[in-house]
């Protein structure tokens, strides 16, 4: 073989080898279920777009805001609604701008930015916080969002601080299993023979706030065993036990709690609506076993006290918030019948941000439909939204926050300007750009450089209570002005 041959087929192979090395950056980026790097030969080469530049993404986010919102109809609204006179509401903004001496954006997530008209979008929480001893129930928040809060990251921080203040016991709503009930340290929980629905993937069956729902297996033994822990002093305890259901014919059920040796047997009143079995006492762990369960299906078990704050953690891997729109205004209704909440809030976004993507019209005008859907299924809570928290990709080696993160964040506050509700920047109080670097280093996240520790939860809990411990301070001066 002469020396024209070997050089001929060693620039074939060279060849194949770039060609092979080229194409692996038209993978996608993911395969398997798994997220795997890109491949790019050409990236120091590739020169970004002004698409992709984080200086417009910064510009974007400082500029005023040039939002046209029709203040005149939410005013009258507003009037209407809550008989609130326009006076006291012109009297309420002006107190508030002097308050804070800053109207609109807060780049560090230190106070709640409040859209509405009057700065009133938390009012029925605070006031039922304020009522608190004469409501006779708790006051309810439903945290809702997507795996940031999955096991009860920042939730069981934000309820412990809640309950240190305002008192109350008890982890609240549990569904009847999820994928979190392995390694969910402030409850428990054990479960079998259940078929899980969700409203992720199912599209036949109505949903209310938690987007699950059970139904017996047949022929399986059918339980569901809770336990407290002592993770935090406000979960040791609790003075009410409550099973919910939504649909049942005859079902019977057993129920051991504390150890004790009686067995409760009761047979559950048929329904279709929402409904809880309750039972009062000083809980620290149950088992619920069931029979003859056709046409049962269930929702969860709440741990908590009849009096203080209860918070809900419904947390749903992979939910980007849109599919709110399609919660089930009876089952809602119902929902609220038993359980009212005074305060919603909602923690969506991560599941949505993509190098790929760095406008996000779509999503605004989405979930605008689906804050609106919840106002009108809880017409008598408050809602607050959460912005994105800092997510890094690998950029030259170094981890970085993602643009579309500073895109998702400022499309975020358009839908709380848009619906004129309450707005919270936690990707400021995390500390802003490249806030998730020093939270892995520190511990207070996993090296996805997406999802927090409890560690780190904790540092946003305390930044959220602290920011509407603040809020309150407002409503209570407001109060004393305008009353």
């Amino acid at each position: 073989m002469n020396k024209e041959d070997n050089f001929g087929r060693l620039l074939a192979l060279l060849l194949i080898t770039l060609c092979i090395c080229l194409g692996l950056y038209y993978l996608p980026d993911r395969m398997f279920g798994q997220k795997i790097k890109k491949v790019d030969l050409l990236s120091d080469l590739r020169v970004k777009t002004q698409s992709l530049s984080m200086d417009s993404l910064r510009k974007q986010l400082e500029q005023p805001d040039t939002l046209e919102i029709d203040s005149v109809a939410l005013r009258d609204s507003i009037i209407r609604s809550t008989g609130i006179d326009s006076a006291a509401l012109a009297l309420r903004d002006s107190l508030y701008n002097v308050m804070y001496s800053v109207q609109g954006a807060d780049s560090l997530g230190t106070h709640i930015e409040d859209y509405s008209v009057g700065h009133i979008g938390l009012k029925r929480f605070f006031t039922a916080l304020k009522k608190r001893d004469k409501l006779g129930r708790p006051v309810r928040v439903a945290f809702l969002g997507d795996s940031f809060i999955e096991g009860d990251i920042v939730v069981a921080d934000l309820r412990s601080a809640l309950q240190k203040e305002f008192g109350g016991r008890g982890v609240g709503f549990v569904p009847i299993t999820s994928v979190a009930a392995q390694f969910r340290p402030t409850i428990e929980q054990r479960s079998e023979g259940w078929h899980t629905w969700s409203m992720l993937t199912d599209h036949e069956h109505g949903y209310t706030l938690s987007g699950m729902m059970f139904e017996p297996k047949k022929e399986e033994k059918v339980t569901v065993s809770l336990k407290t822990t002592n993770r935090y002093p406000e979960l040791e305890t609790a003075s009410s036990l409550k099973f919910l259901y939504e649909q049942n014919t005859g079902t019977r059920m057993k129920l051991h709690y504390n150890g004790e040796p009686d067995t409760i047997n009761e047979i559950l009143p048929p329904t279709t609506t929402i409904t809880q079995y309750v039972r009062k006492g000083n809980f620290t762990e149950a088992t619920f076993s069931f029979t003859e369960t056709e046409g049962f299906r269930a929702l969860g078990v709440a741990l908590e006290d009849n009096s203080g704050v209860v918070v809900d953690n419904y947390s749903l891997r992979g939910n980007s918030g849109m599919i709110l729109n399609r919660l089930d205004s009876s089952r809602c209704q119902s929902l609220n019948e038993v359980r009212p909440y005074d305060l919603i809030i909602l923690q969506y976004g991560l599941n949505v941000v993509s190098d790929s993507v760095l406008h996000y019209g779509w999503y605004d005008k989405r979930m605008v439909e689906a804050v609106r859907h919840v106002q009108a299924c809880f017409p008598e809570s408050d809602v607050l939204l959460l912005g994105v928290s800092d997510r890094s990709h690998q950029e030259d080696g170094e981890f970085e926050t993602m643009p579309a993160v500073l895109a998702m964040l400022h499309t975020q506050r358009q839908i709380a300007r848009k619906v004129g509700i309450p707005f919270w920047n936690t990707f400021g109080a995390m500390g802003g750009e490249n806030s998730m670097v020093r939270f892995v280093e520190n511990n207070w996240a996993s090296k996805d450089y997406t999802h927090l520790s409890f560690r780190g939860g904790r540092e946003i809990a305390t930044a959220l209570f602290n920011a509407l411990l603040l809020e309150k301070e407002f409503y209570d001066e407001a109060d004393k002005v305008v009353n």
